[in-house]
């Protein structure tokens, strides 16, 4: 499957929207406006809570969690690396993601099991963050969709310090 997310230009708080293939929007992203971290909550068109996501503070590297349905779903963790960004997003059981990207050129992958189960890649000449991403039949979208929502906070968060 082949998603498009884009941040919205201008609004309060975070908020992107997810487009299908056809240009479609299939869910919405928003963030509170006034909290301590990030706070998102990942939305159908119908404006159901399939996940939300909150910031871990008092960290040492950064670290979010994924609530599905109320409940601990995984945990993302950025790992400490010099030129490269290393993600692993941490699932119970023997079913976690490791995410390895390039920091030059904001292409990511998602591996599970050794094997590549989505790509990420950042247009460069857009005036909001945009990424494309790309999945494997079979693979838990809203939980890449997340993880790539997450990815850009932590990022956005770096070029601002």
């Amino acid at each position: 499957m082949r998603y498009v997310i884009k941040e919205r230009f201008w609004s309060w708080g975070d908020k992107y929207y997810v487009y299908n293939e056809h240009q479609d929007p299939v869910y919405e992203i928003v963030g509170k406006v006034f909290s301590w971290g990030d706070q998102l909550s990942f939305r159908d068109m119908q404006g159901n809570e399939l996940a939300y996501i909150s910031q871990r503070l008092l960290s040492w590297m950064p670290c979010y969690e994924i609530y599905l349905q109320g409940e601990l779903f995984a945990v993302m963790r950025k790992k400490f690396t010099w030129f490269q960004q290393k993600f692993v997003l941490d699932i119970p059981g023997p079913n976690d993601y490791t995410i390895d990207g390039s920091f030059w050129v904001h292409n990511y992958a998602f591996q599970r099991q050794g094997r590549t189960v989505a790509k990420i890649s950042k247009a460069f000449w857009a005036w909001t963050d945009s990424y494309g991403i790309e999945t494997v039949k079979g693979e838990d979208d809203v939980t890449i969709l997340c993880a790539c929502i997450v990815i850009d906070q932590i990022l956005d968060d770096q070029r601002s310090d």
